[in-house]
């Protein structure tokens, strides 16, 4: 027989990375939760059609039910799908019990519906300590009834939390655990580290405002370009209220040494109605919060601690849901009526943006430009370039050679390009010219020894018209 050719070889090695690969370079994603606590919802295969014109690849489901798995069979989207926190006991009790769950609620479904994650209770620390107390017991017997038919490479498995899991959230770096909660938290953390899970949080900006006459709506919504929050600890700056939630998390989890593992948004939006005191409730609110979310996801911005990290965010939710109960809030979270008609118009696909850009006839935001800094490295600014031009959406063609912002032809003059459209892009905010430390901004027009090139300044920033 003859031997393989070395290329033939590779070939073969690199079709079987594909898998890893595309995993790898996802990015961020954003999914939908779809809730059922309603007694007027289309049935699920219409729910399914539904999902699927909107281009929707991800769903959240709150526990196993046979009808809604089987109307997102062949879909090919990606469902995570629960155990009630009223399971936990039989799941925690016995291994018998998820392995019959396991038998008739999985495998006749799995992998004609594509069930990527399983969440064993939810925000359980809102509940009684007896019902946190089954919470890892139950994960380890799902675990390992994955483990008996092979899915537990295939199926992650973990637990979701409110942010009432924390004792402090405020500045982020202070972010910690409820110390009551110790007993179940750092087997979990273990269990989640030990097989590669996420730490699941549900983060809602809405009830901080709600609840807090300090809170700006702005920020809120990620719709402040100029208030900033600053970490007095880190010098870390904040323009939103989703990022400092998010970074408490990370600090929470960096104090007990869990730092590698990921966290992801398993909840958060914002409700288009309310009672009388929820005047922030209301249609205008949720489409701005839920744009500029999406924006905020999708571009892979991460966070003032997590720059450039790939966040996986759930929006609750796909309806309103009318046996919710409670305030008035808690029924009107959903981006669609019963009859599938729209609440509000949402661009699940992150180009319909609230705009914060400047106008294209000035030269800058608030007079303020983003260079390349001088002192940073080669490899830290190549990074940046490639970032801003690919995850970033900076349209980079004019620095491409022969075009007109080509020369001069160094990394400096086309980093410098490349962040200040970025910068202009996003609200000319802080945060938006650090790109790891490699941006800084500054408030002189820069001139052409600057940014050497035979149009001087023009070429910095052609989002805002100089090129």
């Amino acid at each position: 027989m003859e031997r393989l050719g070395l290329g033939f070889l590779s070939a073969i090695s690199l079709l079987l990375l594909l898998p890893f690969l595309a995993e790898l370079c996802r990015g961020s994603t954003i999914g939908i939760c779809y809730g059922r606590n309603a007694d007027d919802l289309p049935p699920p295969d219409k729910v399914a059609q539904l999902v699927q014109l909107h281009s929707i690849k991800y769903l959240r489901i709150y526990d196993s039910n046979i009808q809604v798995l089987q109307a997102f069979a062949n879909t090919g989207i990606e469902l995570m799908i629960g155990v009630p926190n009223s399971d936990l006991l039989p799941f925690s009790q016995y291994q018998s019990n998820v392995d019959s769950w396991m038998k008739n609620n999985i495998l006749p479904y799995y992998p004609a519906t594509k069930i990527t994650y399983i969440t064993v209770g939810a925000e359980v620390t809102e509940s009684s300590p007896s019902v946190t107390a089954l919470v890892v017991p139950a994960m380890r017997n799902v675990h390992t009834a994955l483990k008996k038919v092979g899915l537990h490479k295939k199926i992650k498995v973990s637990s979701t939390h409110s942010l009432g899991v924390l004792s402090r959230s405020f500045p982020p770096s202070a972010g910690a655990f409820n110390s009551s909660y110790a007993s179940f938290l750092k087997p979990m953390l273990e269990f989640l580290l030990e097989n590669q899970s996420p730490f699941l949080a549900n983060i809602y900006p809405y009830y901080a405002y709600r609840n807090s006459p300090n809170v700006s709506l702005d920020y809120s919504l990620f719709s402040s370009s100029s208030l900033e929050v600053i970490d007095p600890n880190t010098g870390l700056i904040y323009t939103n209220m989703f990022d400092a939630q998010m970074d408490a998390l990370y600090f929470a989890l960096m104090a007990l040494n869990f730092r590698t593992i990921k966290i992801m948004v398993t909840e958060t939006g914002w409700p288009t109605k309310g009672s009388a005191k929820e005047t922030a409730a209301n249609p205008d609110n949720a489409l701005t919060y839920n744009t500029n979310l999406i924006r905020h996801v999708l571009n892979n911005m991460g966070t003032p601690a997590m720059p450039g990290e790939e966040i996986d965010v759930y929006i609750f939710s796909l309806f309103n849901e009318n046996r919710k109960p409670g305030l008035e809030s808690e029924r009107n979270w959903g981006l669609f009526y019963p009859d599938q008609t729209s609440v509000y118009n949402l661009d699940f696909s992150g180009r319909g943006v609230v705009d914060m850009t400047p106008p294209a006839n000035i030269t800058s935001s608030n007079g303020t430009w983003c260079i390349a800094s001088p002192t940073a490295s080669e490899l830290d600014l190549q990074n940046a370039l490639d970032w801003a031009c690919g995850p970033g959406n900076v349209d980079c063609s004019a620095i491409q050679p022969s075009q007109a912002c080509y020369q001069p032809d160094t990394l400096q003059s086309h980093a410098s390009f490349a962040f200040n459209n970025y910068f202009q892009q996003n609200g000319a905010s802080v945060i938006a010219c650090s790109f790891g430390g490699a941006g800084i901004r500054t408030m002189k027009n820069p001139k052409p020894k600057d940014v050497p090139s035979p149009k001087g300044p023009k070429c910095l920033g052609r989002i805002a018209a100089f090129c």
